[in-house]
């Protein structure tokens, strides 16, 4: 059974950071693409960036240059990395694997 388990999330001001981090569990988590995908209040869910088996990573426009995404594959986990942290950012944040997301880590972005 595929499962995925985010941590990292908070209350952050904004200019500040975070690091979340998912733990994955039921896969050959080092031969698989992840993804991080992001859901605002009262909007659709969000792709943020890919991160593939070979390192290679891609992300939405509207957070290149201030979000990371990462591996670890002894420890089959996936980082999501995020600094400059806006307002906007703010969201239910979720790991993905394939058609799988686990429960979500809220990132809220206030002063």
């Amino acid at each position: 059974e595929v499962q995925l388990v985010e941590s990292g999330g908070g209350l952050v001001q904004p200019g500040g950071s975070l690091r979340l981090s998912c733990a994955a569990s039921g896969f050959t988590f080092s031969s698989s693409d992840m993804s991080w995908a992001r859901q605002a209040p009262g909007k659709g869910l969000e792709w943020v960036s890919n991160i593939y088996s070979d390192g290679s990573t891609y992300y939405a426009g509207s957070v290149k240059g201030r979000f990371t995404t990462s591996r670890d594959n002894a420890k089959n986990t996936v980082y999501l990395q995020m600094n400059s942290l806006k307002p906007e950012d703010t969201a239910v944040y979720y790991c993905v694997y394939g058609l799988t997301k686990g429960q979500g880590t809220q990132v809220t972005v206030s002063s």
